[in-house]
């Protein structure tokens, strides 16, 4: 109901003070814009006063305490509703409308248990496991920092105030393909020393190249080296391209090297992936994708974290962190520079990454190696066919390399007719594919023997400097030494 609360009753001068309040539940603002009056009120009106406001004439214009409402008659003290004797009221300004309260139904006793008991477990659940805080992201800056303070110093890195030579860090990735920077070292500062400039060794024999290589393994890398030097200076003058599209248009630069020469020669935003590269990005993201299947995604994130600037410093950066700390065995990953950023350090198994597909060993292969040794102390060698396994090297004469090769007929296949004598053990040589299983036979000849086509005699004080991959230096060795 609508009640009308006042002290006592109102006369002409308290008119306007009255009907201070209507109030029931929570007072809200009389809204005169949307009631409308319908009849009068009688006294005989007993049902709530909001059904009598019913939509019809607007009140707009004036103001509740301005304009007066007209037609409602007296109402007596003895009846539920309005009290009031005079026959006109004014409403107040401070006059409110209230609608009820409405209670909600009760709900069933198990519903509101169950109810209360699921809080109180998603409480426990949030108490007991609180929000994991959000891991550091690996920061270019920091891996940059801790490379001005602990880089390599290595003969082909240019010193932090100077620029960098392209033709020593072409020559120098180059030849760590597949081979360690200890191993590199000497064969590096060789080359320089015999072709300082790119001109240099475009213009030296290929003999010589591969005489120099010899023992570095991989020597297809030897001939690229040379042909890609003749096409620089043919195609560009002798001037290095200096993006990595162009870079890859010569003979022996791939994806890799293009990005490397790129990024550290010139400076361009490149990211060269080595394997120590590899090894840092699987151990920062624990990548579970074993190589290389995984290798798109891990250059997608080192891709991700090259610097537009200092390009050149980060993938050597990347390539000393890899090949210091984050070492293949027993990482030293509390003086990490990103250990925070790691997940397989907080995982706590990073020496398992990268995750690597078990390589299927190849077929072990056998031959027969032949070493004539003259009066002199000359030895008999010829040059491999230029394509292929060892193009272009020297070697002793050998049989095919078969898995089913028959050492019966091994004194067949010699060179020339002489006495043979099979060399005890055997030489035994991994490549990159397959295990090679090499038995030796030994035989001399006389002070004036012709060597036969396609061979030579090479004296025995210039062997060390010819070209003689690491196998047939083991078969010379097990022959001489037999």
């Amino acid at each position: 109901m609508l009640r009308f609360e006042r002290g006592g009753t109102l006369n002409a001068q308290n008119q306007g003070a009255g009907l201070a309040h209507l109030r029931l539940g929570t007072a809200r603002p009389l809204d005169f814009q949307r009631l409308r009056m319908g009849g009068n009120v009688g006294t005989d009106d007993l049902g709530p006063a909001g059904d009598e406001f019913r939509r019809r004439e607007t009140l707009t214009g004036e103001t509740a305490g301005q304009k007066p409402l007209r037609h409602i008659p007296q109402w007596t003290a003895k009846r539920s509703g309005l009290v009031h004797v005079k026959p006109l009221c004014q409403i107040d300004k401070a006059m409110t409308l209230a609608a009820p309260r409405v209670r909600k139904k009760a709900r069933p006793a198990k519903v509101v248990q169950k109810t209360a008991a699921r809080k109180k477990t998603v409480r426990k659940r949030a108490a007991a496991k609180p929000p994991a805080p959000r891991e550091p992201a690996p920061r270019a800056a920091t891996l940059l920092a801790w490379y001005a303070r602990h880089r390599r110093h290595l003969p082909w890195r240019a010193r932090p105030s100077e620029p960098a030579d392209p033709y020593r860090v072409w020559l120098s990735e180059i030849m760590l393909q597949q081979t360690t920077v200890k191993a590199v070292g000497p064969y590096f500062e060789r080359f320089l020393a015999r072709w300082p400039r790119l001109q240099d060794l475009a213009s030296a024999p290929l003999e010589d190249v591969l005489k120099l290589w010899a023992g570095l393994g991989y020597y297809a890398r030897a001939r690229n080296l040379h042909v890609c030097a003749r096409a620089i200076v043919e195609r560009h003058g002798g001037a290095f391209p200096d993006t990595e599209d162009t870079l890859r248009t010569l003979p022996g630069i791939g994806a890799y090297t293009a990005a490397a020469i790129a990024a550290i020669a010139f400076g361009r935003k490149a990211t060269p992936v080595d394997g120590n590269i590899e090894r840092v990005i699987a151990r920062l993201h624990a990548i579970e994708t074993p190589l290389p299947a995984a290798k798109p995604l891990i250059h997608a994130h080192a891709q991700a974290l090259t610097p537009a600037r200092h390009a050149g410093d980060f993938a050597q950066a990347m390539m000393d962190l890899g090949a210091s700390l984050c070492s293949p065995k027993r990482p030293a990953c509390a003086l990490c520079p990103w250990n925070d950023a790691c997940a397989a350090h907080r995982r706590g198994d990073a020496e398992t990454f990268p995750r690597k597909t078990p390589k299927a060993n190849g077929a072990l292969r056998r031959g027969a190696a032949y070493v004539a040794v003259r009066a002199d102390g000359a030895i008999l060698a010829r040059v491999r066919p230029p394509a292929g396994l060892l193009g272009g090297m020297m070697e002793v004469p050998t049989t095919d390399w078969t898995h089913d090769f028959d050492e019966r007929d091994a004194r067949a296949h010699a060179p020339f007719k002489a006495a043979w004598q099979r060399v005890p053990g055997v030489v035994r040589h991994v490549f990159t594919h397959f295990p090679l299983e090499l038995t030796v036979y030994r035989a001399r000849a006389a002070a004036g023997a012709r060597p036969p086509k396609d061979a030579r005699w090479i004296a025995g004080e210039d062997i060390a400097g010819e070209a003689f991959p690491n196998v047939m230096r083991k078969a010379i060795a097990h022959a001489l030494g037999g």
